[in-house]
This record gives structure tokens, sequence and C-alpha cells, in this order.
């Protein structure tokens, strides 16, 4: 009886695993297999790829086998595999990335012939084409989104994995977690990211476990840095460690108490917002480079090494905006609230292109999903679709003092102001000589004064924004 080859990729899990639970169905003894290729990128991504590869076999080990490992272009590592394996079958779910579909594309044309491939829409509670509008155009607005795509049919129950899976016998050889690079060498800046995280099927059941908890407190305190209220599942769903269907359907079991059911809401449509994400991927591939607003060509962009650098270390005198990028650093994952101040900041106060924040944040968040970063910064740059407008501008200094009214968030992530008083702990340039001796953190020498004055980059990006529908106004007339 042939094999069947069961290729692993963003969806390292056991349970509700779409492709996984067809393979096992043929009846064919089975060869599970993760093929580390050239989508593999992003530092903090790695390292929670090698530990996540690294509980999926301990899985696959106490049900029989283990996971085969190759490293190459997927469509030759797995012909190669075909080959030797003599296998009839491949099992795997689809991605939306404009490179993994690609990378589909060459597959499908090199092995199609050779072997029955199934492919699964497996990684979102909807595939990704849809829904579309009355006229069959993408939506390019959320809410409209939202409406057509919870209207449609409930997302079926989740699965458990087969209580036994049969497994091939082989002798293929299998290149070695450790040697594939996935984890950083010296110097080794994983150990916040270690102490925050367990990555693995087993851990995203545990995040999932205290899913009611987090919709309890998630609609009152959702914009909250200081408080751990949100779910923290966004790693393990855009690993595919956890199904949207499992999350989905945990949250609206949660919804049956009163109690969660506000919070639980809330978080099914930021599910939705996950969709929309690799929706507007799906429609528009050139999402994580070009503005869908294309009048947005035209934004004066600044060229300034010096504070990009200053935003990407935590060291631009702003408080909120110095302790999320800490956080970043530091756990590999930022508080979405803090993720759109951040992002504000670098595009509209340092008037630096969106492309470098979102090349930065796919480098160092664990979360880093290519749909949900580049519609998130096209989003606060305004000029993606269902875009905050470019001239809603955050000032950092009152949003610090909204979302962080104590200070916490600020005080953890940057301990140089420790000590100062809630009256300047987001304008700490603000408090007088004296009070800023006593707490041991002159400004400009223990902690960096901003390097840019939030007024006059206001007044520079509106300026810039005017630029953008002048020469648009322009074109048009044209």
């Amino acid at each position: 009886m042939a094999p069947a080859l069961l290729w692993f990729r963003r969806n390292l899990r056991l349970c509700d695993n779409a492709a996984l639970l067809a393979a096992a169905g043929t009846g064919d003894p089975i060869i599970a297999v993760y093929v580390v290729d050239e989508l593999d990128t992003g530092g903090a991504s790695r390292w929670w790829l090698h530990h996540s590869l690294l509980s999926l076999d301990k899985e696959l080990q106490r049900r029989g086998s283990s996971l085969l490992l190759l490293r190459g272009r997927a469509e030759t590592a797995l012909g190669e595999l075909a080959s030797r394996s003599g296998a009839g079958s491949l099992f795997y779910s689809r991605r939306v990335e404009p490179e993994a579909r690609r990378q589909e594309q060459r597959l499908e044309r090199a092995l199609g012939s050779r072997l029955r491939i199934e492919a699964f829409e497996d990684g979102n509670l909807n595939p990704p084409g849809g829904p579309m509008t009355k006229s069959q155009t993408p939506f390019r607005v959320f809410t409209p989104y939202w409406r057509a795509a919870s209207a449609l049919p409930e997302p079926p129950r989740p699965q458990l994995a087969p209580v036994t899976l049969r497994f091939a016998e082989h002798d293929l050889e299998s290149r070695q977690l450790g040697e594939l690079g996935l984890l950083p060498t010296a110097p080794d800046w994983a150990e916040g990211l270690r102490d925050t995280w367990t990555p693995g099927e087993e851990g995203a059941l545990r995040r999932l476990d205290d899913i009611e908890s987090a919709a309890r407190h998630y609609a009152d305190e959702r914009d909250r840095p200081d408080r751990d209220t949100t779910s923290r599942l966004s790693p393990h769903l855009h690993f595919g460690e956890v199904s949207g269907r499992q999350v989905w359907h945990a949250l609206n079991d949660a919804a049956a108490d009163p109690a969660n059911s506000v919070g639980a809401a809330a978080l099914i449509r930021q599910l939705y917002w996950r969709d929309f994400s690799a929706y507007l991927l799906f429609h528009y591939p050139t999402l994580p480079d070009k503005p869908l607003r294309n009048e947005f060509e035209y934004f004066p962009w600044s060229e300034d090494p010096e504070g990009l650098l200053a935003w990407q270390r935590g060291r631009t005198g702003y408080p909120i905006v110095d302790a999320g990028m800490r956080q970043l650093w530091a756990t590999g994952w930022m508080h979405n609230r803090v993720r759109m101040i951040v992002a504000s900041f670098l595009v509209k106060d340092l008037l630096l292109p969106w492309q470098h924040g979102a090349e930065w944040f796919l480098d160092t968040l664990v979360d880093a999903d290519l749909a949900n970063n580049s519609a998130s910064w096209q989003w606060v740059a305004g000029c993606g679709t269902d875009a905050a407008p470019y001239f809603r501008i955050f000032n950092p200094v009152l949003q610090g003092k909204k979302f962080d009214p104590d200070g916490r968030y600020v005080r953890q992530w940057v301990p140089e102001l420790a000590a100062m008083p809630l009256k300047h702990i987001h304008d700490p340039w603000t408090a007088p000589s004296e009070i800023q001796t006593s707490c041991g953190v002159v400004i400009g020498a223990d902690y960096p004064a901003p390097i840019v004055d939030h007024g006059e980059a206001r007044k520079d990006a509106l300026a810039g924004y005017q630029l953008v529908r002048s020469a648009t106004s322009a074109d048009s007339a044209a």
C-alpha cells in the first residue's frame, strides 16, 4: 500500500486538522513531513517554529512515528521524498501569502501527474476568496465584510485528532531540528521569549482553556496594556497550533454565560478581522509592499535611519512608545493598543514609510502574520482599505495617560522611569530638574529627550497628506 505524505505547514496541530484527518481517512500509512523553506523568515517566528516543530514531533512520537524534517524548495524536497518512499498521495493545507500560493502552484505542476494531491482551506473561519459584494467584487471595508461573513453558516464543530494513526515504516533520512538554524546564535536574544511563551499545540490548548477568563474582561479592559486581559492566542493561531474553529466555538460556548457574552462577541469579531486580513491579501497580493490607496504613492516620506533605530530600540523619549517597543524586543509580542500607538508614531511623527515598521514587526513578532501585519500597518498609515484617516494622529502622551493611567506599563518596560511621579510619567521631560534628580533619571542623559516634537510633527504629517490630496486632484483633472 503506497504511503500518503502529510505535509505540515501552518497547521502544526493534531486536533481539527483537515489534512491530517483526510490522510488518516484513506487508511494508507502516513509519512508526516515539514519542509523548512524560504517562507520561514523572521527571527522571532523562526524561534517559535523550532519549538512548535519540537512539540509536534513529540506528539507524533507518542502515536508511533516522528516528524520528517526536510529543507529546500517544497516541490523539490517533496518530489524527492515521494520518489524515495513510493508515496501515492499528498495532503496539505493551503496558505494565503502570495509566495506560498506560488509555491503551491509549482508543487502541483511538478507533482500533480505523479501523486493524488488534496489541499484544504484550513487556516481561517472561511476560505480567503469570499464572501464578495453583490457586484462580485471584494469588500474593501471591514464592517460589510463582517456582516456577510458572519451571516454564513457557523464554522463546523472542531474534530478531535484520530485516536490511532497508521504510520509508514521507513528509513528515510531526516534533518535534525537543531541543525536547521531556526534558533538564534550568539548573542542569545530569546530569553524573554522562553520566559513568556509555550509554543506548540499543548500550550495553545492551555491558552484556549483560559478563553472564558479573557472573554470576561476583554470588553472593558482590552485597551489596557498594563493588564493581562487579552487571549494571547495570536501566535498559536498563526502557526496553526489551534484552529480558528476551535477558538470560535470556545468563545461561542463561553458567551452562554452573560458575564462573558460581550467580551466573547468582541473576541469573535477579532477572529473575523483576522479572516478579513487574509481576504485582503488574497485579493490584493501587493498588500505587503504597496499602498492600497494609490494616491499614497505621492506621500513625501522621510529617510531618517537614526530615528528608525531609536524607534526600534525604544529610545524615542516618549514612554508609551518606548515601553511597547521594549516589550516587543523582550517578549516577541506587544499589546494591540500599543501596536497602534507605536505604528502611528513611526508613520506620522517620524514620517517614515510604513513598510519599515511592517518589516521590523515581521522580524520581531512571534505572531508575525503577513496578512495581519500588512493590513494593520496600512490601516494605521491611512493608505489601506477600511483605513484610519491619515489625519487621525495619535498623541503619544495623551494615549499613554488614557490607556496606562497608573503608569504601570511604562514603569515595567522603561525601568529608568520607575521612580518618576505619575504626573510626569508619560511626559518626563516636563518634570522639574529637581524631580528628575530625585528620581535618578535626568532627561537627555539617563533617558532620552523626545526625538521629535509631536506638535510640529503633526503639522508636517498633515502637510504631507495635503500634498497627497493635491497631487491626486491634479491627476484627476488631467
